[in-house]
């Protein structure tokens, strides 16, 4: 399938801010806020879907199928709709893709942003209509009062501008409940990359939240391993050692997985208590991983701060150091 790069923002685009997962009842006013103004300061022009409201709220935390559907077909329809926000994951953003129609949406690309259980959508979008996807900060995520100066600097970087984007670890990292206590944070000096297997690649960047990239496995809506591809993938504090082990090695199972050239791990919470030395174990343990470079602690995932990562994209890795363009 033909690969399709969405326009870069530009100061003065109008951007949609959708909830294909949990809906926007979750998010308090203040974050709300902040995130608004942090978008606005950009020079973007924002708005709510439809109906992304908070009475649209059910059992499961979420609006209708039905509804979100309709929201993210909005999104891609409108032409003054430059890119398209999720308000935060959830459970359940795998509901609604068999529903959409990526005919629009590959006739009217552009850029998706979001993370965790969103990989499910952005994951079909790439398989679907080859459109490059972008695997970064929700709406919600932009909310947080402080520690959030990475996180803007590589989403403006990946999102505005063409040129390749040389990654450097953040100075700090937190795990903290931000979105309860704005004021009252922990931050942690960020000890670096983890090199489990050194060595270079470069290839195209698949993955996302490996335990919701896997519920795709064996369906039309997981992206292809194509030729030389770079795996980045994080997982949810509740996963743990012998989760993640399991699931990794699921993926490891899939025929294209021989086209994987590197793998790229994101910070793992604290819950999940995978230290280093637990994913060396792992990692050392999978036959189909021991001539892969292999780097961890990398800063994306629900840790915070949060990379925006091109999914579809390219990566370079070379010498422990990352490098990601369209």
């Amino acid at each position: 399938m033909q690969k399709i790069i969405p326009q870069k923002l530009q100061q003065g685009d109008k951007v949609m801010i959708v909830a294909p997962s949990r809906g926007l009842k979750i998010i308090g006013q203040d974050t709300r806020q902040i995130a608004m103004e942090r978008l606005q300061k950009l020079g973007l022009i924002v708005e709510y879907a439809p109906h992304t409201t908070d009475d649209n709220w059910n059992m499961m935390g979420s609006s209708s199928i039905a509804d979100r559907i309709e929201d993210i077909m909005t999104a891609f329809k409108d032409k003054s709709v430059k890119a398209i926000f999720t308000i935060i994951g959830g459970f359940n953003s795998n509901q609604i893709i068999p529903h959409l129609d990526y005919d629009i949406i590959r006739q009217n690309p552009k850029i998706i942003c979001g993370f965790s259980d969103i990989t499910a959508l952005l994951a079909a979008i790439e398989a679907k209509t080859g459109l490059e996807v972008y695997y970064g900060p929700h709406f919600s995520s932009l909310g947080m009062k402080k520690g959030c100066e990475y996180t803007m600097e590589y989403m403006e970087k990946m999102l505005f501008a063409d040129e390749p984007v040389k990654v450097e670890p953040a100075a700090e990292w937190s795990d903290d409940l931000w979105f309860i206590d704005q004021e009252n944070r922990e931050f942690i000096k960020n000890e670096g990359y983890w090199t489990i297997h050194a060595g270079n690649a470069e290839g195209t960047i698949k993955g996302g939240n490996l335990c919701t990239f896997n519920l795709l496995l064996g369906t039309e809506y997981r992206p292809a391993f194509a030729k030389d591809t770079i795996l980045f993938v994080e997982d949810f504090e509740t996963t743990n050692p012998t989760a993640f082990d399991r699931d990794l090695q699921a993926l490891c199972y899939q025929p294209d997985f021989k086209n994987v050239k590197a793998l790229v791990i994101g910070r793992f919470q604290k819950k999940s208590e995978i230290s280093r030395k637990i994913l060396e174990f792992i990692i050392n343990n999978k036959p189909e991983l021991k001539d892969l470079p292999v780097i961890a602690n990398v800063d994306f995932g629900h840790a915070t701060p949060i990379l925006t990562i091109p999914l579809g994209g390219h990566a370079k890795l070379e010498n422990g150091k990352l490098t990601l363009s369209k």
